[in-house]
């Protein structure tokens, strides 16, 4: 692309030093400001049942609620990302996460499946923002290992929370309905309000800050979509949450319908998941800056795939033993929960070095860059749920196929990233 946009433009303002006391608390908040996307897309998993009987919807009803989520949020992220790089981080997510709050209202007053899935898709064009911005402030004020390591302690923040979620979203329906999640969901988005509103300090300094016109907007998808470093990183973390959300798509039925389990059963088994995700971003934490960033992605996209074969052979034996015999046995369950926790594990290192890949040589651009990322993660998850939806739910069979075939895709992506990752780019070369 052309230079004429940038020519004469200051050079890039310097950002905070991400080593140090305040770090830490910066890593704290942008946690919990993101992990409002993963705490409304998991804590209300338990309730599929009772909300499709409350609002009078069809059996799997409740499953398509979350794929309009995942839409809403492909959508949200794709436009807030060039609004940070235009307005500053605070703004948007400030905004965002207000109409997040006022349509978690809605979905806690909806009376039917359309009225619900309305205002579930209007939260998540809300929550986009606290999705995909605090990855491009990390991006203001690190990089290279540092920035992965920034990363890794972000997603260790915005893991806890999802790690309570359905846990405590099973609770919450032993002693009150369902409605009772999205009023608390209401109260969590006031708190992030405030959070963004006092305490957020903005990390994109005026002359970082973008043009922002549709022409510019495509351009610089365009300019994205043809990076070949860019598009391998963003389509293996795509992938990664293609995994997850098939995961999450696919186990409400899984492990409630076919195996028996309570819904607060069925939340701690989420919570073990998670752990396994949270472990491993920190293990990737430790790592980076001892062993190259790019060949830890490598390997754990490889033992993702192991794993997900391994789900695949234990869930063809499961759906022959249930053909035959009713529920399979106890240590059927165990092996093909031993293998997903291996495959959802490795999200957590894959995740964070395949976007820290992908934003590497974009810096003017880290919301756009990361805005694509995210909505490319959004699109496929919805793909995800479409997909298992379609399958037959009779055994753990089209889940652990779904997921083996994200694995795979990470892994071509994976031969097919540069052998070396380009440095940043001088000021104004190829990045309008």
């Amino acid at each position: 692309m052309g230079s004429s946009a940038t020519a004469g433009r200051p050079a890039e303002t310097p950002v905070p030093e991400t080593t140090g006391r305040p770090m830490g608390w910066i890593a704290i908040l942008l946690g919990f400001l993101t992990a409002v996307g993963p705490v409304s897309t998991d804590i209300y998993l338990p309730a599929f049942p009772e909300l499709e009987t409350t609002l009078h919807g069809r059996a799997g009803s409740a499953q398509m609620t979350l794929a309009v989520w995942f839409v809403g949020l492909a959508i949200g992220q794709i436009t807030m990302g060039p609004l940070s790089d235009r307005f500053g981080r605070r703004r948007p997510m400030l905004l965002g996460t207000l109409v997040y709050t006022l349509a978690s209202v809605g979905c806690a007053m909806a009376r039917d499946i359309p009225t619900f899935s309305f205002f579930r898709f209007v939260a998540s064009l809300g929550a986009s923002a606290s999705l995909i911005i605090p990855s491009a402030c990390v991006r203001d004020m690190s990089h290279g290992n540092e920035s992965a390591r920034l990363m890794s302690r972000l997603v260790l923040v915005m893991g806890v929370v999802p790690i309570l979620a359905p846990t405590l979203g099973g609770l919450v329906l032993s002693i009150a309905s369902w409605r009772s999640i999205f009023w608390a969901a209401a109260v969590y988005g006031v708190i992030c309000v405030g959070l963004i509103w006092r305490v957020l300090p903005e990390t994109l300094q005026p002359a970082n800050r973008s043009e922002f016109s549709p022409v510019t907007l495509f351009s610089r998808y365009v300019m994205l979509a043809r990076d070949r470093g860019f598009i391998t990183h963003a389509m293996i973390a795509g992938f990664a949450c293609f995994m997850s959300f098939t995961y999450l798509s696919a186990a409400p039925s899984v492990f409630i319908h076919q195996f028996g389990l309570t819904p607060a059963h069925f939340g701690m088994m989420f919570g073990v998941f998670a752990v396994c995700m949270i472990g491993a971003s920190q293990l990737n934490g430790v790592l980076v800056g001892r062993i190259d960033a790019a060949r830890i992605l490598g390997v754990s996209v490889g033992v993702a795939v192991a794993g997900t074969m391994a789900m695949t052979v234990m869930a063809i034996v499961i759906a022959f033993a249930m053909q035959h015999g009713g529920h399979p046995p106890l240590w059927m369950l165990g092996c093909l929960i031993l293998a997903m926790m291996v495959s959802l594990g490795t999200t957590g290192i894959i995740g964070p070095n395949a976007t820290v890949g992908a934003l590497a040589d974009h810096p003017r651009f880290a919301g756009s860059a990361s805005a694509f990322v995210g909505t490319l993660q959004y699109v496929l998850g919805a793909v995800a749920g479409a997909f298992v939806g379609m399958l037959p739910a009779n055994s753990p069979l089209p889940m652990a196929g779904v997921m083996l075939m994200g694995a795979a895709i990470m892994m071509v992506m994976v031969l097919l990233r540069p052998a070396r990752v380009p440095g940043p780019l001088p000021a104004g070369a190829a990045e309008e």
